[in-house]
């Protein structure tokens, strides 16, 4: 289906972040692994979203009657449960798992639908013993996530399968794909809230055990507890917020289909067919090109993502992802600093809300040691075997 850029252009910069908050990722990680001071208790689900949610509303400005809209984006969450939970009186709702969430919220308050909307997610992955693959994952829907016949059980299999076959077709060693994890570590030991902060060389990288070959532990995301909230208002109503608001430029969406439960888009096609339909998408509605981009926070479930989502979105041709991400040039100061709250890979892992809130961050100047220079515009893309969906995101002063 041809995608009306036209009329995509009406919806940019309509809506802006106007508040961010998160949970305390580094803490609750240290007291799940022995540290924990006396009378620690964890909080589940419902408790890190709404610990987010208050954080996100004090950092905001705004009344709990100004949100008028909710999405929760997580696993176990009732969306009209937290908002009952919450006191909140709303008129726009949405659940489930979908990162087609920010889209929607975009299109609810772009069309009139409401005008504040607050974003949830909130998972005790760690204190619940969530495991995402092995011997106690025992069924998944018939396709190549989670499907024993195929030999593998979690995602660490197809993220090596796809790195395989990329190698085979264009070359590069396991020491150029050590450059993500590395580069994304010496974000993580400048963001205090980040889970893994301990230094590491590329031969700490080299040195650490295969998970699944050719991926080793540091080539895949950590597992904690978190919660984060992104509350989003009509851009025309956020111009005395506190912060500097920060406006939704672009978003695309390419979701599952035909490849949703073949190897062929993963293996064969490296997601790129995925990639560049939801980034025409995206930069179209924006107005913008890949060279416009500052700063890049991408979906890093495992390392390989980066140089592939890198080709996919046009910042380098197929085959020199590898080749990019080398000699500082996704780091703090280089030509596309990337994850530069250290990722999923050493930050956080809250399927990719914590990236949107570091978007945030870097374009209202608040990044601190990880500051990019004159930031004013952020690419962010969750992108999985399930489909792509970018955002570019814009300072609005």
């Amino acid at each position: 289906m041809a995608v009306d850029l036209k009329r995509l252009r009406t919806l940019s910069g309509q809506v802006a972040v106007v508040g961010v908050g998160e949970t305390d990722f580094a803490a609750d990680f240290a007291a799940q692994r022995g540290l924990a001071p006396a009378g620690y208790v964890p909080l589940d689900n419902a408790g890190l979203a709404s610990l987010a949610f208050e954080r996100a509303l004090k950092e905001s400005g705004l009344a709990r009657r100004d949100i008028d809209g909710l999405g929760v984006c997580a696993p176990f969450l009732n969306h009209e449960a937290m908002g009952e939970h919450l006191g909140l009186d709303v008129t726009y709702q949405d659940g489930g798992m979908s990162f087609e969430m920010m889209p929607r919220a975009v299109a609810a308050i772009a069309s009139g639908q409401c005008d504040t909307i607050a974003l949830l997610f909130g998972l005790a992955q760690r204190s619940g013993g969530a495991q995402y693959g092995g011997s106690s994952i025992r069924s998944g829907p018939p396709a190549y996530y989670y499907y024993h016949p195929w030999g593998w059980s979690g995602q660490p299999a197809h993220w090596a399968l796809m790195f395989n076959a990329y190698q085979l077709r264009y070359g590069g060693t396991e020491e150029q794909l050590g450059a993500v994890a590395t580069t994304f570590r010496r974000h993580a030991m400048l963001t205090p809230n980040a889970v893994m902060r301990t230094p590491m060389t590329i031969e700490d990288y080299l040195a650490c055990r295969y998970i699944v070959r050719p991926l080793r532990l540091f080539d895949l995301c950590v597992v904690h507890d978190g919660g984060v909230c992104i509350i989003l208002q009509r851009a025309a109503m956020a111009k005395d917020r506190p912060h500097t608001p920060v406006l939704v430029d672009g978003v695309g969406v390419r979701a599952g289909g035909r490849d949703n439960s073949q190897l062929r888009g993963l293996v064969d096609g490296h997601l790129r067919e995925y990639l560049k339909t939801s980034g025409d998408m995206c930069f179209g509605m924006a107005g913008l090109q890949p060279k416009d981009i500052d700063t890049m926070q991408v979906y890093d479930s495992g390392s390989p993502h980066v140089p592939i989502q890198l080709e996919g979105f046009g910042f380098c041709k197929p085959g020199e992802g590898l080749d990019f991400i080398q000699d500082g040039r996704i780091g703090l100061g280089g030509e596309l600093p990337m994850n530069t709250s250290g990722g999923q890979l050493s930050g956080s892992y809250t399927m990719g809300f914590s990236q949107m809130v570091e978007c945030v961050r870097q374009l209202r100047g608040e990044a601190g040691e990880r500051q990019v220079q004159d930031a004013r515009t952020a690419l962010f893309c969750q992108c999985s075997g399930i489909g792509s969906f970018p955002i570019i995101f814009r300072r609005g002063d």
